[in-house]
């Protein structure tokens, strides 16, 4: 080190460049040097505007205690914790303010041990003795129940249901489910044990088993209560034929799902899968001018869109007009189903009669001690009559399936009343509201017009449908109503 450099410090002009001599001097002379101003932050900067780390920024920073830290280094980080500071802040009360620390200079190799103090604790056996005391003062009554079922008046109204006096209800901790019965198709003289009677008023609860979640106990009341409301919305209009259709006939529509129903037997479709097609076709032609040479075209389309929905492997394009002797071009049954799914915005999930089939079945099969496939067999077949006939339209979906399960029943046995207060209350129908229905649904049963559409009476002739089609009522159920 020279006298220059000395004499340039004591000066005190900012140098422009420190060297390792000056500052050796800026150490011996600390009390007597200002501090130098903070480089600008563009000799930081690369072209490229990214800060990174270079060989002039390791020249241009300063050394040793030059300049002072704004900030200092945290020495330990560790997180040291009470054994009972988490109990304290849990059980000690409901709302307690934690007072907030003042912020300060860190301490180098400072720990902080936070303790609790002794009136919390014991605060918090006051707490717990308390509730100890509340909770012993508790007593619970058990209820008590005479049957697994509760009894339920309808009444004037469909929707609305009032519960029999008397009846207590049994809590969760004493009817489990595994106690309930399932019932099953009685002998003629008996009864089933699970039904309550009062004044000849039993209702079954067919949806207690809650397990199952294909059964979908809690929620098949709510489900089928809005399928009842959206049958109303999305039904055909009865009377096309006349005000729309000059074409086409109720016969042409008849020999047409006549033939669909073949088709289905032929491809193995699901029955969801026709009377989907059926809807369609209705729905269609409630609104669209048709020609007579385009309706069987508009019913394989139909039933593509339904075995597109319903079925899980579908038959192909090629396969609906192989069916049809290649009358129509793949094209024109494409453009079709383009036609067909715009003019109905790809509302498909619509209630059909199979809808409500089902669960009207498992209503009637509550009263018996095992399930009967006769009364599902012929049921099905006396809804599926209905569906060639146009005149079935000015009925709902679910009407139509109430009345199958009642005529089913009567045709099996006519010793007893084939309605009763389970399915009146799981249907929403009374006897009278069924009467018209029935008795059309009877006359197709006996073919009382001679129709030579048999594609029905064919399919559920077979063995493997018990041979239903071949039963029938010679007493007319005119006697019920």
């Amino acid at each position: 080190m020279n006298k220059e450099n000395i004499a340039d410090i004591k000066v005190g002009a900012p140098p422009l460049r420190i060297t390792r001599a000056r500052a050796k001097a800026l150490g011996t002379l600390r009390g007597q040097v200002q501090k130098p101003p903070r480089p600008e932050p563009s000799r930081f900067l690369r072209a490229n505007s990214k800060r990174v780390a270079s060989d002039d920024n390791k020249i241009a920073a300063p050394t040793g205690s030059l300049w002072k830290k704004s900030k200092a280094t945290l020495a330990d980080v560790t997180n040291v914790l009470c054994e009972q500071s988490h109990v304290a802040c849990f059980n000690v009360g409901r709302f307690q303010n934690s007072k907030q620390l003042k912020k300060g200079p860190t301490k180098k190799n400072v720990k902080v041990t936070p303790t609790v103090p002794k009136g919390m604790l014991n605060h918090q056996d006051d707490v717990k003795e308390r509730i100890a005391e509340d909770v012993s003062k508790l007593t619970v009554k058990p209820q008590h129940v005479n049957s697994s079922y509760i009894a339920i008046i309808p009444g004037e109204n469909h929707g609305e249901h009032k519960f029999q006096e008397n009846v207590q209800l049994q809590p969760i901790s004493e009817c489990t489910r595994e106690q309930q019965v399932v019932p099953g198709p009685l002998q003629k003289g008996e009864k089933n044990e699970n039904a309550r009677d009062s004044n000849n008023l039993s209702i079954i609860d067919i949806d207690f088993n809650q397990k199952d979640p294909l059964m979908c106990g809690l929620y098949a009341s709510d489900i089928y209560e809005h399928k009842r409301v959206t049958e109303l919305n999305q039904r055909p209009s009865y009377g096309y034929m006349e005000n729309m259709q000059r074409d086409v006939t109720p016969s042409m529509r008849g020999i047409l799902v006549d033939w669909l129903i073949e088709v289905s037997e032929e491809y193995k479709l699901v029955p969801d899968t026709l009377y989907l097609t059926v809807n369609l076709i209705d729905r269609y032609l409630s609104r669209n001018y048709m020609e007579k040479q385009k309706l069987q075209l508009l019913g394989v389309t139909c039933m593509l869109i339904a075995s597109k929905y319903e079925e899980m492997c579908a038959p192909q394009v090629e396969d609906f007009c192989y069916i049809t002797a290649n009358t129509y071009s793949k094209e024109e049954v494409l453009l079709m189903e383009r036609k067909v799914l715009n003019f109905l915005c790809f509302q498909l999930s619509v209630p059909t009669i199979k809808t409500f089939l089902r669960r009207y079945i498992y209503a009637a099969q509550a009263t018996y001690k095992a399930p009967s496939v006769e009364l599902e067999f012929l049921a099905n077949y006396l809804a599926e009559l209905t569906l060639v006939e146009y005149s079935f339209l000015k009925f709902l979906p679910s009407l139509i399936s109430a009345s199958a399960v009642f005529l089913a029943r009567w045709t099996l046995d006519q010793s007893a009343h084939p309605w009763n207060p389970t399915l009146e209350h799981y249907t929403g129908y009374k006897t009278n509201e069924l009467k018209v229905t029935v008795t059309a649904m009877q006359d197709l049963q006996l073919n009382v017009s001679k129709s030579t559409l048999n594609a029905i009476r064919e399919k559920y002739r077979n063995e493997k449908f018990n041979g239903v089609a071949n039963m029938s009522t010679p007493e007319s159920v005119q006697c019920l109503f």
